[in-house]
């Protein structure tokens, strides 16, 4: 059985120092889920754990032979992989976007708080804080750290290179000034923003916003009535959203280059009847 996959390299397009080619096929004798194999994600998402918009390469791929899953997470070995496209960042974000769609129950998602109002700290490099309550803050400030909060109104902030803010909970704000890191959240009305260069800003929850500075970066925003702006020769990824029998489901995603013509750098934009629209900076 052939399974579709999302895989992540160096700038080099190496994986655990073996070198790999779009369009070829390569094989191994056994598949054993991070140990043996050739590995890739079922979830494109997955991948940013592994290689971080940093001088990563990403790549559509399809596995067959014999399969190992992670149980971790979308994580799959194969005997034989075959490398079909190279996507880029927001190629992978957009192949993000429409997995969510098709696995996500948007309608039942749940969340979990421990603490209320706590405050985790670090400033050294290859560092965690991490806080599940409530009105908590969460921050690195050195390299390759990770700030995590899943309470609501938390703050989750790192100011290091290839660092990870991430937030769950509604109201809350995840930011990134390092260069190739990340900021995501998942919980309604929040934002996610990025200063760095190389860096993804990403939020699923609805009436949310997302916001990058830095060069070759992404902004994605695909919750209901979210909005996400970029500068120039960034990239914007945005949801469009109807109301049906079961609530509100997706009808539309489509991202956009922030060319300075079509879509202006600096500018908060909805997706409305397919199109780009411009909206004021205080507009749910």
């Amino acid at each position: 059985m052939t399974v579709k996959g999302w895989k992540g390299f160096d700038k080099d397009l190496k994986c655990r120092d073996m070198q790999y080619e779009v369009g070829k096929t390569f094989e191994e004798p056994e598949a054993v889920a991070c140990s043996e194999g050739l590995h890739f994600c079922e979830n494109p998402l997955d991948v940013f754990g592994y290689y971080p918009p940093a001088d990563s390469r990403y790549a559509e791929v399809e596995g067959d032979g014999q399969l190992s899953r992670d149980g971790d997470d979308s994580k799959v070995a194969a005997t034989r992989l075959h490398i079909k496209a190279e996507i880029g960042l927001p190629g992978l974000i957009k192949a993000g976007v429409d997995y969510i769609k098709s696995k996500v129950d948007w309608d039942n998602a749940k969340e979990s708080n421990t603490g209320n109002r706590s405050a985790a700290t670090n400033t050294g490099d290859c560092s965690a804080a991490t806080n599940t309550g409530n009105q908590s803050a969460a921050t690195n400030t050195g390299n390759r750290s990770a700030a995590t909060n899943t309470g609501n109104r938390s703050a989750a902030t790192n100011t290091g290179n290839q660092s990870a803010a991430t937030n769950t909970g509604d109201c809350s704000a995840a930011t990134n000034t390092g260069d190739c890191s990340a900021a995501t959240n998942t919980g309604n009305r929040s934002a996610a923003t990025n200063t760095g260069n190389q860096s993804a800003a990403t939020n699923t929850g609805n009436r949310s916003a997302a916001s990058v500075e830095g060069k070759e970066s992404v902004a994605m925003a695909i919750g209901y009535e979210s909005k996400a702006k970029g500068a120039m020769g960034c990239w914007i990824v945005l949801a469009e959203w109807e109301e049906g029998d079961e609530g509100y489901h997706i009808t539309d995603v489509q991202s956009a280059h922030v060319d300075g013509e079509r879509i202006k750098p600096d500018t908060w934009y909805m997706l409305k009847n397919g199109e780009f629209v411009e909206v004021e900076s205080n507009e749910d």
